[in-house]
């Protein structure tokens, strides 16, 4: 059983209750001064200008103009039915203008309700020459959306570049483009690069080239500046996207890290993981030549407390602690009135950590990323009402929660949950969300009143387009999988967390065959190189790929610290996920598409 990564290769302000400081982030291309840990007022990281309203030119008037308004509030409440109502109250002899407004306005409704052709014959019903130069920046941008929610991240991008020579102060659409092209492969890209027809759209992925095949912040910084001197114009040069802007200005190396890790005891194996993927990024640059700073491991479990182990950290010279792992000791460092020294920590708490000397930055492997990435992808696929899954207690109504919120918020539905506490509920369970006890409750009744035994076949219920699989683990999908199947629901697309797989390949796979994961790039392919050093390694935690994964992109994070400072703006690729930073300087984690494929 294979797990192949799917790709179609065709915003908001920095947090200001938790300011940014970041000890290492900012410096001067000369000398830098001696190390300080100032107060956390003291660098207030700029906030991205607001999206500018569109700057659409007027709409010729209609005698219809009622009718359209109409159309566009019950769109806008998500009420596609009242919309096609009311569009179907216009003649049929409209002019070119007020059909092509009619149709985009049909195309929207189509999309609202999940029929995804339908919306593309509609946006290309009529000749552009007929489109009202307004209403053709609305379809392009609505063209976009739709391209970037099905995961046609170039199409996306190179639409909303070429919106932005129309709206250059549109900072949220500069926003989006760099995102589209973040999740964008670098083959895909460089094979756009070679057809781009127009100077913006090939600086826009010189730029995203250039940031994806720098090796690390100093060889970064010159690739950023050689392109600004290229294109001096370009509307990504006067601030450079996703934090880039401070690489470019320079970026001072600490000259020692803490490795903050529980070495012994029951997270030691996990800790191990961690530290090979982390390892594996520093001796690499090491191999390149590069010096990179010294670093200190420190075992945690060897201290009384976190808080003590971060002491010694600070004590031992350490200008930024990577770490800790557990939640409690994240949790614990994030009670610190005034840390003197910033913190990337291995885990995500429940609750805000204080920020106020420097900052405590979390990444994690959290699941509710898992969660709202698979509600994204399926909205975006044309999924709109959903059958949820989950396992009884504590874990699985969180996740509930996060997806729900998500998928609602996009405009799914949920129209039938189930929850079950042990694997002899599975099948009761699935009948009863399909409605399939009410189908043989019905025939059972023919059969009584006819008194004849005839033949039945259950019909499960018609109204769900996806289903959501909440499993907390790969025996428990593997087991549930099947029964959706049993049970009349197998053409019902699947989508699951990456708690379904378990990172390793096993034949009992097979029967995930099918199955849409929400997946971390290192289990699809992503830096073969450093997969390679760890598997060459004697610690056997390559059977714990995920948390290598999060060691990398700790380093990764660590050695681009300077671009948190652009807050909401951040973005990194990671191996993890894509990364952005929170208000509440939680990295939050865009894990990509994987497919069970049955080879």
């Amino acid at each position: 059983m294979t797990l192949t990564m799917t790709q179609t290769t065709a915003g908001g302000k920095a947090p200001a209750a938790a300011i940014l400081l970041l000890a290492l982030a900012t410096g001067c291309t000369t000398a830098p001064p001696e190390p300080v840990a100032p107060s956390a007022q003291e660098v207030v990281p700029e906030a991205p200008a607001e999206p500018s309203p569109t700057l659409l030119p007027p709409m010729p008037t209609s005698r219809w103009d009622t009718t359209f308004e109409q159309t566009r509030a019950a769109l806008r409440a998500r009420d596609w039915m009242t919309a096609e109502q009311t569009l179907a109250s216009l003649p049929e002899d409209l002019d070119a203008a007020d059909r092509s407004r009619r149709d985009f306005l049909l195309a929207r409704a189509a999309f609202l309700r999940g029929d995804l052709e339908r919306t593309d014959a509609l946006l290309t019903a009529g000749p552009e020459e007929d489109v009202p130069a307004a209403l053709r920046l609305e379809q392009a941008e609505f063209t976009r959306e739709i391209a970037q929610l099905a995961g046609d991240w170039l199409t996306s991008a190179r639409i909303g570049a070429g919106i932005l020579t129309q709206q250059p102060a549109d900072a949220g659409l500069r926003r989006a483009i760099w995102r589209d092209l973040n999740r964008s492969s670098e083959a895909a890209m460089a094979t756009a690069l070679a057809d781009a027809p127009d100077a913006d759209w090939r600086g826009w992925l010189e730029l995203a080239l250039r940031d994806r095949r720098a090796e690390n912040p100093q060889s970064l910084q010159e690739a950023l500046l050689e392109w600004r001197n290229q294109h001096p114009t370009h509307p990504a040069a006067m601030q450079l996207p996703g934090g880039l802007e401070y690489i470019a200005r320079g970026v001072r190396a600490p000259r020692k890290v803490a490795l903050l890790l529980p070495l012994s005891g029951r997270l030691a194996p996990a800790a191990r993981a961690v530290q090979d993927g982390y390892l594996a990024h520093y001796f690499a640059a090491r191999a390149r030549g590069e010096t990179p700073y010294t670093l200190d491991v420190i075992d945690t479990t060897a201290h009384e407390s976190a808080a003590a182990a971060y002491g010694q950290a600070i004590a031992d010279g350490a200008e930024i602690v990577v770490g800790p792992l557990s939640k409690e000791a994240v949790a614990e460092l994030g009670q610190i009135p005034e840390r003197p020294v910033p913190i990337l920590a291995l885990n995500r708490t429940d609750s805000d950590a204080l920020q106020s000397g420097s900052a405590l930055v979390q990444l994690s492997l959290a699941p509710e990323d898992d969660a709202q990435r698979i509600a994204e992808l399926a909205y975006g696929s044309g999924a709109r009402k959903a059958l949820l899954l989950r396992p009884a207690g504590e874990r699985g109504a969180r996740l509930e929660d996060v997806l729900q919120e998500r998928w609602q918020a996009l405009g799914g539905q949920t129209v039938s949950t189930a929850s079950y506490a042990s694997a002899e509920a599975y099948s009761d369970n699935i009948k009863n969300a399909l409605n399939l006890n009410a189908s043989e409750q019905r025939a059972s009744d023919i059969r009584s009143m006819l008194a004849t035994n005839i033949e039945f076949t259950p019909r499960r219920r018609q109204d769900i387009d996806v289903i959501f699989l909440l499993a907390d683990s790969p025996v428990e999908a593997r087991s549930l999988k099947p029964l959706l199947a049993f049970h009349y629901a197998g053409t019902v697309p699947v989508y699951a967390t990456s708690s379904a797989y378990s990172g390793v390949p096993d034949p009992k796979d097979r029967d995930l065959n099918g199955l849409r994961l929400a997946e971390i790039p290192w289990l699809l392919g992503s830096n073969p190189g450093l997969r390679v050093a760890i598997a060459a390694g004697d610690t056997g935690s390559d059977s714990l790929a995920r948390l290598n994964a999060l060691g990398a992109d700790a380093w990764l994070v660590q050695s681009r610290f300077a671009q948190l400072q652009a807050g909401a703006d951040a973005l990194l690729r990671g191996d993890t996920g894509l990364l952005r930073l929170d208000p509440s300087l939680r990295l939050q984690r865009e894990p990509v598409l994987a497919v069970f494929d049955g080879s």
